[in-house]
């Protein structure tokens, strides 16, 4: 469910030779009026975007960037205030 200060992860899903390919593309927060701000570091090429839940902090840890991420790895935390890491 979208709630009020809830963080979002937005992903571009590349297929390869090898299967899906998800790029951290940004985050997203949801607004008090249930509207959402997304705050993209990449736009995708084909246009598209894939946006759920982030996954919590500490699951994330160890798991590095290289820019390729599994479905639950990887998430990179951005400040509430809509800051840049």
């Amino acid at each position: 469910m979208l709630t009020a200060g809830k963080r979002l992860a937005v992903f571009s899903i590349r297929e390869g030779k090898g299967g899906s390919i998800w790029v951290r593309a940004g985050s997203a927060f949801v607004n008090k009026d249930g509207s959402l701000n997304v705050l993209l570091d990449v736009l995708p090429l084909d246009g598209k975007l894939h946006v759920r839940e982030a996954a919590d902090k500490k699951d994330s840890a160890g798991t590095g960037g290289g820019g390729r991420y599994g479905v639950e790895g990887g998430l990179d935390a951005l400040s509430a205030a809509g800051g840049h890491s």
